[in-house]
This record gives structure tokens, sequence and C-alpha cells, in this order.
């Protein structure tokens, strides 16, 4: 397949049948949580669209706010501090596993991988689980395991595989790093490559997400947003570096985390997949997989275990008044989250450097929720 660019255009409000005057508030509604002494992030790039037409993209307060003096973190002078721009490279946490799956994704397509085959096909040892109950996080593992006490890559993976169930495959829903985690190793050894290169080839290639990928370098990493200041591990103040622990223990490279974006990439990521896998005229996924991906696969597991292949769907606690039976998303936990809804079009990046200088600033939810209402206005009072 060839790269393709432009399946998303800047536009109007009006273009994109929402309302100027309530999507006017989309900015200031995220700006309200930069207030304060202890704000809950330093700064933040939103863009919402709706069919393909970019109504909004904008960008409030500071990609680098705060630093380090003698190992202590102090707000930066103005002249020192970094503003946030639109296209700011964030660290997406949580959200890279969207890009994991959909690898996983594209390689059973290919008929590489098999979605309810055992993963200890490709990963000898490890529990008997299926790649799908990976992707759905059915298959029993914990959230987290600490991987910082193993000597190298390869023994953190083994700890991984090591880690008993809590419960029997399919059986109950629990979130799961692990999981993902597994299937980053799983689909190097299925195609013979590292998971930055396949995710590269299979997604932001064919996507034309050139500003998207694990370890950012050079410009790239010039352009992100700091996150914290995490001493215990060795580091200083993050930027540039992945924040999750497990991914940097492994390198840097994980399934679970560790990828960088901007918001016109993630848009246009799901642009695509609101359009069946289509971008810019060239089929990057085939729309059989893609529904597959966005059907629910939990049912009867309640209503916070709604998932696709990878994607969270109808979650009111990520996508506010934007949650309906169709729509589908994903958070991260450095303050990040695309949700997208085929029923109507509409798309909503919300980026932000949550857990700059530190994690316990502000709600991981509440910053979410408010631009999705803005956007919900906007939809229902369009023309």
């Amino acid at each position: 397949m060839t790269g393709a660019a432009g399946a998303l255009r800047l536009g109007t409000a009006e273009e994109a049948g929402l309302d100027p005057e309530a999507l006017a508030e989309l900015a200031p509604s995220l700006g309200a949580f930069l207030d304060g002494p202890e704000p809950s992030f330093a700064g933040f790039v939103v863009l919402a669209a709706r069919d393909g037409v970019i109504a909004a993209h904008e960008a409030g307060g500071y990609a680098v706010r705060f630093g380090v003096r003698d190992g202590a973190v102090v707000e930066l002078p103005e002249a020192e501090r970094v503003p946030m721009a639109p296209d700011t490279v964030f660290d997406l946490a949580s959200l890279s596993k969207v890009f994991t799956a959909l690898v996983v994704v594209r390689l059973a397509e290919r008929g590489e991988v098999g979605l309810d085959a055992p993963i200890s096909r490709w990963l000898p040892g490890f529990p008997d689980m299926t790649v799908r109950s990976l992707l759905t996080h059915t298959g029993g593992w914990p959230a987290d395991i600490a991987l910082e006490g193993h000597p190298d890559a390869a023994a953190r993976l083994a700890a991984v595989g090591a880690e008993p169930p809590e419960s029997a495959p399919g059986a109950a829903y629990r979130y799961s790093d692990l999981g993902l985690i597994a299937l980053g190793a799983l689909v190097e050894r299925a195609a013979g490559a590292p998971l930055d290169a396949l995710v590269a080839e299979l997604v932001t290639g064919p996507l034309g997400l050139s500003d998207t990928g694990y370890r950012p370098s050079g410009a790239l990493r010039a352009r992100c947003a700091a996150t914290e200041y995490q001493p215990w591990s060795g580091r200083g103040m993050l930027r540039g570096e992945v924040h999750d622990e497990k991914a940097h223990y492994l390198g840097g490279v994980a399934g679970h985390a560790g990828i960088f974006s901007t918001a016109r990439d993630l848009a246009t990521l799901a642009q695509a997949v609101l359009d069946g896998g289509v971008l810019g005229g060239v089929r990057v996924l085939g729309a059989g997989w893609v529904a597959e991906m966005l059907r629910q696969q939990n049912a009867g597991l309640g209503p916070e275990a709604a998932r696709g292949l990878g994607w969270q769907l109808d979650q009111p606690a990520l996508m506010g008044d934007l949650a309906s039976p169709t729509a589908f998303g994903h958070g991260g936990f450095t303050g990040t989250a695309l949700v997208a809804d085929p029923a109507t079009g509409v798309l909503l990046v919300v980026l932000t450097n949550r857990v700059h200088p530190r994690r316990d600033r502000g709600t991981d939810g509440a910053f979410r929720r408010a631009p999705a209402a803005v956007l919900a206005r906007a939809l229902r009072a369009g023309p």
C-alpha cells in the first residue's frame, strides 16, 4: 500500500454542520482547567471535526511550564516556558494501545495472526489466553506488575508471561497493560519485525502520520510536551521520553504505551476508522475488519466492559456527552483522549500534559468530558 494524506481538511463550523457559537466554547472549556496554583494540566491541544472537516484546532497553556532546580520542581519564569502549539507532540500513554490493536488486526487480515488462536502459539509458556481476549481485556491478567527488578527486556517479558491470571479467560473484564505488552511481543514473533517497525509499516505509514511513533528524536522531540519529574526512575523532567515506567523498562517500545503523536495525526487515524478503513481513496484496512474492531466484544460483562478490538465503546467516563452505542475511543494516563462516532461523523481529540510536573495534579476525567459536552451541544444546535 502507499500512504495518502488529505482525508481531513480545515474548514468552518458551518461546513462541518456544527453550531459556531456553541463550538466557540471548545478551547475555553479546557482553559478553565489551567487556572489556580494547582492547575489540572500545564497546557492542551483540542481538535474537533465532523464529516472530514476540521472545525476547531486550538492550543492553550504551556508544553513546558515547570523545571527542576537543585532537585526540586519549580515553576519556570515566563521567558523559559514553552508555549503549547497546535502541532505539539504528546506522549499518548495507553492511547498507544489502539496502534497495537491495529497492527494485530492488520496481521489477522493478512492471515499471519488468528484472533481466536492461543497466544502460546507465538509466546511459548504464556497462559492459555487468546489474542482476542487480550484485545478485549478479558484474558484475566491483573492491571499492572513491576518490571524494574528484572535485568533485561527478555526477563521482563518472561515476568509478564509468568504472571498468573486472576480470572479465567473470557470470564471477566480486567483492564490490563500486561495483555497489550504480550501482544506487542506476539506481533514481533508473528511478523519477524520489531513492534515500532510494524506500527510504521502497517499504521502510520499508510495513514501518512509523519508525527507519530515511538522514541521521538531531533525536531520531533523538540516539539514534545513535558510530562513528569521522575527521579525514582533515574530520570529527570521527562520530555520526549516515555512516561510509563513499564514501557521505559522495555526500552521505550511496548504494546501498551510509548507512542507519541499530535492532534492532527490522531484525527486522521480516527477519520480513517470512521470511513471504514479508507483514507484519501486508499484502503488501509478492510471494511469488515473495521466493523469487527468496533463491534461490542464483551456483551454480558457490564457497561464498563464495553470493548471492541482495542477500542473502548460507549464510555461516558471518557466520552461524556459524546457517549453513544456507536461511539469509540480511548484515553491515556498522561491526559490524552480520542473519541469518534460513525453515527454522527464527529471526532474529538483532547491532548494535555496532565502529569506535568507530577501525576497527582488535577483530575483524569473531568477535563475530557468538558470539551465533549461542548461538541455535543454544537452538534445538536448545528445547521
